[in-house]
C-alpha cells in the first residue's frame, strides 16, 4: 500500500456544525493521498457522531483523537494528534475552516525541506458561515467572490486571497507585509522537525501557543514561507469564550522566555521531563 502523502491535523471543541462543513471542504480536495487525524478537546457526543457519519459514508480516511473536557487543553491534544499521524509532512488546521479544493493539493505542492508554510484564512460573518451548506462547498461557490459579494461581502484588499493564482499569488505572498509565522489554523511542515523542538508546549492555552512552537521552529534553523494567498480556507464565525487574561499573560512570559533563551526544545511537550 502507498503511504499517505500528508496527514491533515484538525483541532476541535464542539463544533459539530462547523466541522461538518470542514470535512465536507476535504470530500472534495483535488489530491487524495491523505489522512485526517481529528484532534478533539473534549467535545461530546455530537461531534463522534459527525466523525462516525463521514467514517462510514465517504472516502475519508479518518482517525478520531479525543481527551476528556479538562478546560482549554489544546496543545494537548495536538501533540497526541502529532503522535498518532503516519505521514512525515503535516499540515495543521481547525475544526472551522472549510479548505478549498486544491487547499491540500498546494500545501504538498510547496513544500520545502527545513521549511514551513505560513497560510492565512478569508474570515467569514456569521450570517454567511451559516448559509453554507453541502452543496454550496461542493461547488466551490462559497470561493467564488461573485458568490460571496451577492451575499453581503465587501470587496476589500483581502478578498485577493479569493482571486489571486500563480506569479499574482506569488507577488503577494513576497511582498505582503504579515510576517510568516506558524498559525494553527493553516500551516504544514515535517513532523521530523516538529518532534525535533518535543511539539507544543503544554503549560500553554489559549493565546500564542501556536506562534511559541513556531519561534522554537525558527530557533532551530527552520525557515517559515508565506502562501496566505496560496493556501486557502474560509474562516466560519465564532465566538472564543475560552480566551481569558491569565492564560494569555502566562504564555506571554513562556514566549518571551523562549525568544530570551533562543529555545529550541520544550520540557513540556510530547515527551515530557522529570
Amino acid at each position: 500500500m502507498e503511504a499517505l502523502k500528508t496527514s491533515v491535523i484538525i483541532s476541535t471543541y464542539n463544533q459539530p456544525e462547523w466541522l461538518e462543513k470542514v470535512l465536507w471542504g476535504y470530500t472534495v480536495q483535488t489530491e487524495k493521498s491523505f489522512e485526517i487525524i481529528i484532534a478533539d478537546d473534549g467535545s461530546g457526543e455530537d461531534t463522534e457522531q459527525v466523525v462516525e457519519r463521514f467514517k462510514k459514508d465517504s472516502a475519508l480516511e479518518i482517525v478520531h483523537v479525543w481527551q476528556e473536557d479538562n478546560g482549554f487543553q489544546k496543545t494537548k491534544i495536538l501533540n497526541k494528534a502529532i503522535e498518532a499521524s503516519s505521514s512525515e509532512y503535516l499540515i495543521f488546521t481547525d475544526g472551522d475552516c472549510i479548505p478549498r479544493s486544491d487547499f491540500v493539493a498546494t500545501h504538498l505542492k510547496l513544500s520545502r525541506k527545513n521549511c514551513f508554510l505560513s497560510g492565512g484564512y478569508f474570515k467569514l460573518p456569521e450570517d454567511i458561515s451559516n448559509i453554507i451548506s453541502k452543496e454550496v462547498i461542493e461547488n466551490q461557490e462559497c470561493f467564488n467572490l461573485d458568490w460571496l459579494l451577492k451575499h453581503g461581502i465587501k470587496k476589500t484588499f483581502k478578498t485577493n486571497k479569493l482571486t489571486a493564482f500563480g506569479l499574482r499569488a506569488w507577488f503577494l505572498n513576497t511582498f505582503t507585509p504579515t510576517k510568516a509565522t506558524f498559525d494553527g489554523m493553516n500551516v504544514s511542515g515535517w513532523k521530523s522537525d516538529i518532534i525535533a523542538v518535543n511539539g507544543f508546549d503544554e503549560r500553554m492555552q489559549y493565546g500564542g501557543e501556536d506562534r511559541e512552537l513556531g519561534e522554537r521552529l525558527m530557533n532551530s534553523g527552520i525557515k517559515f514561507i508565506q502562501v496566505r494567498y496560496s493556501t486557502i480556507c474560509l474562516h466560519l464565525y465564532h465566538e472564543r469564550p475560552y480566551k481569558n487574561e491569565k492564560a494569555l499573560a502566562k504564555n506571554k512570559t513562556i514566549r518571551e522566555e523562549t525568544k530570551k533563551r533562543k529555545s529550541v526544545y520544550t520540557s513540556y511537550g510530547i515527551v515530557k521531563s522529570g
